[in-house]
């Protein structure tokens, strides 16, 4: 009865499904279910399995050398988000080339205020946590999270318009570049160079395969993780650089032109029209497959390999690695001893980094900016949807909670840093939508 072509009762089931997917909001639910179910493992009796699952470690063996031997919660933050961090980069390359980051008019606004988003953060953290172990986390207020940001947004729907959807998208983009940058050069150590240098050497090959046409998807999947990754998490350069360095020698070109294209999609489908079809089976004759496999082979040399791997990977890694992620970092015991909490002022630092600084810094680098008529505000764009796309930059999830496992190694910092993550968040996104559901008058 499923395999039906006329009648697929399983289609009430997968519809839904892709329907949620491909809404924007989507990433944004899952990502905040996710942190609600690490917050219970964490608080049951049975959070003690729940840490100890992800203290496992697992690793390779070769000749009695043990290689890569990480903990899972290890594997999560460097293996998994890697996957992350090399589709962010594609987003950074698509928009640089093509997209919001490719006109200097319409990027230098969203840039200046990711700017000042990342320096007015740090600055009070540091004003906050001037010396010691502390003052390393300056980096955790600093990022925006782009699935919550934008899923608060999409639930306003209609009352947002589009043009502010895209000044907070390149914001976001910007601030990811940002982060990447902070970890690459203040959250890297003891580099084995000759194992860096293997790395960029291979990173240049695959540039040089790029430039000669190589589109083989193959080929830089196995040179960017055998090679590339491998270097860069043996040289101590954190992993989540290697993926954004990959991410940047994707061919984004395209190996027919879109006139070509058409006229050869056209010309195919005149042959698959005329094909007389074997009325007797349901299943295609050989002409019509091979007519259907050359339309694929033409759709695939017509699309950029890094736009087919970014539609590919975004839904992986929105709907499966960043949940894990939450799950495996969000996971506080909230039985917290106050005193504790607040005997250093990291808890503190990061919520009026995010809640304060980032407002300040994207409203207040925004609105000298076009003082100076160094730029224009957006279409529909005026005082108060600026106030609320500030504090919605306030929430800092995914990347912030990244950078709290670099910045500290003291768990007691850690789960200061994590506490003030969300609470900013949850104030900055609660302040952010009622801002921006306010009716003008």
């Amino acid at each position: 009865m499923i395999y039906n072509y006329k009648n697929k009762p399983i289609d009430k089931i997968t519809q839904p499904v892709q329907r949620f997917i491909q809404q924007e909001k989507s990433g944004g639910l899952l990502l905040g279910i996710s942190v609600i179910l690490a917050l219970i493992l964490a608080n049951i009796p049975l959070s003690e399995g729940y840490h100890h699952l992800l203290e496992q470690k697992f690793g390779f063996k070769w000749n009695d050398r043990v290689f890569f031997d990480f903990t899972i919660h290890h594997w999560i933050n460097d293996g998994l988000m890697s996957i992350f961090f090399f589709v962010v980069g594609l987003e950074l390359k698509r928009e640089i080339i093509g997209g919001e980051l490719s006109n200097p008019r319409k990027a230098i606004l969203p840039i200046i205020a990711a700017v000042g988003g990342m320096v007015m953060p740090a600055l009070i953290f540091l004003i906050l946590n001037p010396s010691g172990e502390t003052q390393k986390g300056w980096g955790i207020p600093m990022a925006t999270d782009i699935a919550f940001a934008l899923g608060v947004l999409f639930l306003l729907g209609k009352k947002i318009p589009l043009p502010l959807k895209v000044f907070l998208t390149a914001l976001a983009i910007v601030d990811d570049l940002g982060a990447v940058l902070v970890i690459a050069f203040f959250y890297t150590s003891n580099i084995e160079m000759t194992y860096l240098w293997t790395g960029l050497l291979i990173l240049a090959i695959m540039y040089l395969g790029n430039k000669m046409g190589v589109r083989s998807i193959f080929f830089y999947a196995f040179l960017g993780i055998i090679g590339v990754w491998t270097c860069f998490v043996i040289s101590g350069v954190h992993a989540t650089i290697a993926a954004v360095l990959a991410a940047f020698t994707i061919p984004a070109d395209v190996k027919i032109k879109e006139t070509v294209f058409i006229a050869k999609i056209n010309s195919y489908l005149t042959i698959f029209k005329n094909i007389d079809p074997d009325e007797n089976t349901p299943t295609l004759t050989n002409d019509q497959l091979h007519i259907l496999e050359e339309i694929n082979e033409t759709t695939i040399a017509a699309t950029p390999p890094l736009q087919r791997l970014e539609n590919a990977m975004h839904p992986i890694v929105t709907f499966v690695i960043i949940p894990i992620f939450a799950i495996a970092n969000a996971g506080v015991s909230l039985d917290i001893d106050f005193d504790s909490l607040f005997n250093t002022n990291v808890a503190i630092g990061v919520a009026l980094g995010l809640l304060i600084g980032k407002v300040l810094g994207v409203v207040g680098f925004t609105w000298i900016s076009v003082k100076l008529k160094l730029a224009s505000l957006p279409a529909g764009m005026n005082n108060r949807n600026l106030l609320g796309l500030g504090f919605l930059a306030s929430i800092g999830f995914t990347m912030s909670l990244f950078i709290t496992s670099l910045a500290f190694s003291h768990e007691e910092y850690q789960t200061q840093a994590k506490i003030g993550i969300f609470a900013a968040s949850l104030v900055g996104g609660i302040i952010g939508y009622m801002i921006l559901n306010k009716k003008p008058k």
